[in-house]
């Protein structure tokens, strides 16, 4: 492999792309992988105040097997055109290309990213992976404030989701470390993972 990817997932809100961005590798964001909002097989929530939505937090929502397709294309070519996708209109807006130049590392990152840790881990893809977790109050506000800051939903659907999110949290760390994430607070993730490339990554 000319290179090797590190998965970061995590609940929504807890600092996956702010640690990748610190990180100073190039990324992948994995959300792009979403399906369409116009895709019948989209899953929908069934009960409670969000009945009938588009469930986005549900596994079915989007495309593994494309995201790591785009993953071996990048660890074996160094090069791979990838989705562009608008959360705010549910669905994607072009493509665009993402190149690792003389970078033995890049990391791919989203809130399904556990899923993807076997596959790419038995396809010799792996260099690590990690769920990067905060306090379930931390994540709430966070969350809430990037998602209306871009405008992502309508402000009470925004809220309600939240709250169910941050309940959910710890399952979804649980869930992660299940399938083979190490978790951690975004601090010590970095700390991880710049260990983890220094002896490869050029200067």
């Amino acid at each position: 492999m000319r290179a090797q990817v590190i998965v970061l997932a995590g609940p929504s809100g807890a600092g996956k792309s702010r640690l990748a961005e610190r990180l100073g590798l190039p990324v992948l964001r994995l959300d792009d992988f979403y399906k369409d909002g116009s895709d019948p097989s989209l899953p929908r929530i069934t009960e409670g105040p969000n009945a009938g939505l588009v469930d986005w937090d549900h596994p079915d929502s989007w495309l593994p097997d494309d995201a790591v397709k785009t993953i071996a294309e990048l660890c074996e070519t160094g090069a791979a055109e990838v989705p562009v996708y608008d959360i705010a209109h549910d669905g994607r807006t072009g493509w665009q290309s993402l190149t690792l130049g003389d970078e033995a590392f890049f990391v791919a990152e989203g809130i399904f990213a556990q899923d993807i840790v076997a596959d790419c881990r038995a396809a010799g893809l792996l260099a690590a992976a990690y769920c990067v977790t905060q306090s379930p109050t931390v994540t709430f506000w966070r969350r809430l404030t990037r998602d209306l800051r871009e405008h992502r939903k309508p402000p009470n659907v925004l809220v309600k989701r939240g709250l169910a999110l941050m309940r959910a949290q710890p399952e979804v760390v649980a869930d992660a470390v299940a399938k083979g994430c190490t978790a951690v607070y975004p601090k010590h993730g970095y700390v991880a993972i710049e260990r983890l490339t220094a002896p490869r990554t050029r200067p």
